[in-house]
């Protein structure tokens, strides 16, 4: 199994001390926001020295429609051409994707024709690009698509070449038959398990410390790319992961998910 961790899952450290936690950690790959590359020079070189790959990579701007929890411009135009500069910019990284999500709304011929121009954009640079369904319950501040087969359903109908992006935070209720179904339009995989009840959008747990089955999602998905470690957990909530040290949660969460996976397997 190859492991990767996302940088929401220690977000309020820096890139570079992440490269550092991630590669003591035993992680094989990162998974980059852009906007924490701000200020930082030599990304490529900091990341040779690392050892890290680049797996799924979300840009500064990561949706096609506003939302109230991603920043960028108000205009899907503006916005389009934001994740097509972003997918330009991670194209010298080689990630595994570059995804991004439709965001909320009713303006579905926007995200159909935003589809369309970023998977040109990530044609023109060599770069995979994914589009993310987000779980119904939190959907208003994210998307118009809640599982893999409306999301594939929106790219079919945009006739673009997208991938899709899977994470078992927001689909692990879903039918497993989805992930079969659509298994080799997958591009990237996120991992996190679903505290019983969750108090917010950000309230993720390690897996193995909530109420997910890895087994048959391990085994429908059979993945050969990263599995990235992607935790959200608000600072503001009692026993937030981010509150933690960045080289200890990442030791913790690698652990973790190692441990989801071997039972899984057995």
């Amino acid at each position: 199994m190859r492991i990767g961790i996302c940088e929401w899952t220690t977000f309020p450290a820096s890139f570079e001390d992440e490269l550092v936690a991630y590669h003591a950690a035993g992680a094989g790959a990162i998974g980059i926001l852009e906007p924490k590359l701000e200020g930082v020079d030599d990304v490529r070189g900091k990341l040779r020295e690392s050892s890290l790959a680049v797996s799924a990579c979300l840009p500064a701007a990561g949706s096609i429609l506003p939302s109230p929890l991603i920043p960028g411009p108000e205009e899907p135009e503006a916005r389009v051409e934001s994740i097509c500069a972003s997918v330009a910019r991670f194209a010298e990284l080689e990630p595994g994707c570059v995804f991004f999500l439709t965001g909320p709304g009713d303006d579905r011929g926007s995200v159909v024709e935003g589809i369309r121009r970023i998977a040109d954009a990530g044609a023109r640079h060599g770069v995979p690009v994914a589009l993310e369904p987000i779980q119904r319950e939190f959907a208003e501040f994210w998307s118009i698509v809640g599982s893999l087969d409306e999301a594939a359903a929106l790219i079919d109908e945009s006739g673009a070449d997208v991938g899709l992006l899977y994470d078992s935070w927001h689909l692990w209720r879903e039918p497993l038959e989805q992930v079969e179904r659509h298994r080799d339009r997958i591009r990237g995989v996120h991992l996190a398990d679903w505290r019983e009840p969750t108090r917010n959008t950000n309230d993720r747990v390690l897996p193995g410390d909530g109420v997910v089955e890895f087994g048959p999602i391990l085994a429908a998905l059979d993945w050969d790319g990263f599995y990235d470690l992607e935790i959200f957990s608000d600072a503001e909530l009692e026993g937030s992961l981010w509150r933690e040290e960045p080289r200890e949660l990442a030791r913790r969460g690698l652990d973790a998910l190692r441990r989801t996976a071997s039972t899984a397997s057995a």
